[in-house]
């Protein structure tokens, strides 16, 4: 079924980015992928995976999670949507923040490709519940959710 399909390809979506795998996630992108960032900036996909290459460092990042999940599918396109909780160390320093990302899947020639990637911050107030979590990862390792 798509749904289970899209929350398999969301799921190495994540893993790629924690393990820095640009083969495994450039096989997932559309040939025509952009990325919109949350200060609003345009990044097409060869500078995308160029800094997916070094995008997670376990170092300055000790807990990563996604949560709420929410796939809908319409037709041949797909939006796939959760939220991410990061935590950050920078000299000593812990901060935490969310984002929640929009990517939208569209399946040609029988499979399923991201075609954009969009993320936004979350205020405090909007933050989902630890009881969403579908997977966390600590120190770059999944953790049971």
């Amino acid at each position: 079924m798509s749904i289970d399909t899209l929350r398999t390809l969301n799921a190495r979506f994540i893993h790629n980015f924690i393990t820095n795998d640009v083969p495994s996630h450039d096989a997932i992108l559309h040939e025509d992928f952009i990325c919109i960032t949350p200060t609003g900036v345009r990044v097409g996909r060869e500078a995308y995976l160029k800094a997916w290459e070094t995008g997670f460092d376990a170092g300055r990042i000790p807990y990563y999670d996604y949560r709420d999940e929410l796939i809908t599918v319409f037709g041949s396109t797909a939006l796939v949507r959760s939220t991410n909780k990061r935590v950050g160390l920078q000299n000593g320093v812990e901060t935490v923040g969310m984002t929640m990302y929009t990517d939208i899947y569209i399946h040609e020639n029988g499979t399923w490709k991201c075609i954009q990637a969009q993320i936004t911050p979350v205020a405090p107030a909007n933050y989902p519940p630890d009881s969403t979590i579908v997977r966390k990862y600590i120190k770059g390792e999944a953790q049971p959710a």
